[in-house]
């Protein structure tokens, strides 16, 4: 089963979903999103895939959120800021032949396992 997980080893929740996926079987090939940045539009993908909107997406509580005044950003700007600043994309972001899903809460994964 081929998988991609987009991971950031800084995160507890990134590396309890990529337990998680290793823990079932699954090695997924393993993006770290802050050395190896998507795109804007592999990000609208994403977003789209897992089934949530562009602000769901949004890293909130990172303070670049708050000094680019991001909180009436429209979904254009959003994606924009995301792809400038991939440390503003929530994580992590699990793809499966079964699915897409923003891991938050980690149990959104088990659907597409």
């Amino acid at each position: 089963m081929s998988s991609k997980i987009y991971h950031n080893p800084r995160c507890s929740t990134s590396r309890k979903t990529l337990d998680l996926l290793r823990d079932n079987g699954i090695e997924p090939t393993v993006i770290e999103y802050l050395k190896s940045p998507p795109s804007r539009a592999e990000i609208a993908k994403l977003i789209g895939d897992a089934g949530i909107d562009v602000r769901t997406a949004v890293r909130k509580r990172e303070s670049l959120y708050s000094e680019l005044n991001l909180a009436e950003a429209s979904d254009d700007e959003l994606l924009d800021a995301m792809a400038a600043n991939p440390i503003l994309i929530e994580r992590p972001f699990v793809l499966t032949p079964k699915g897409t899903r923003l891991a938050r809460p980690i149990e959104t994964v088990h659907d597409i396992l």
